[in-house]
């Protein structure tokens, strides 16, 4: 009897992160999904290295993973188990399927790789919008430095200097 995956894609969606430029799940979160033990999944990576290059996989630096906790997107470094995690990409997550070989690898391999399709495919059909946002983006930056030196201005009109200002007209002789 088959056992269908009940995991909503939602649940999935949140596992992508976006490192590097790139879309890709952590080993320990595939490790949960393809129902085997993160060490076992990091062994069997090793053991056919030659099979994930470096667009295919990855391992994530002090800074990524730091950047990662404050940004909430891990609990915490402890959630990681005390090492630098794998970032496996769309191609990553497929080839790791073929390489734990598991019913449940498969399966859920062929789930995550439809959910990066879908992905894809949202993006390109907002593209325009994307693409609108960026140009709204870059007015905001070019005006935020504008706007910056009005309220410098600002502020010297509002705290005008206090020295005393040199007189001016004519002096009679005399006058000092």
């Amino acid at each position: 009897m088959k056992k269908s995956l009940v995991i909503p894609d939602e649940v999935v969606m949140n596992k992508i992160y976006l490192i590097r430029d790139h879309k890709v799940m952590l080993d320990r979160d595939l490790a949960e999904l393809y129902g085997v033990k993160a060490i076992r999944l990091r062994e069997q990576v090793k053991r056919n290295s030659e099979r994930f290059p470096d667009n295919f996989m990855f391992q994530l630096t002090e800074k990524e993973v730091d950047m990662m906790v404050s940004q909430n997107a891990i609990p915490s470094r402890k959630h990681l188990g005390g090492y630098l995690p794998y970032a496996f990409t769309e191609h990553g997550v497929l080839m790791l399927a073929n390489v734990l070989k598991s019913e449940k690898a498969i399966t859920m391999s062929i789930r995550i790789i439809e959910i990066f399709v879908k992905l894809r495919e949202t993006l390109l059909t907002h593209k325009d919008i994307l693409l609108k946002l960026e140009k709204l983006e870059s007015n905001v930056v070019r005006q935020d430095g504008e706007i910056k030196l009005i309220f410098k201005y600002l502020r010297e009109l509002l705290n005008p200097q206090t020295e005393p200002m040199r007189k001016i007209g004519f002096k009679r002789t005399g006058e000092n």
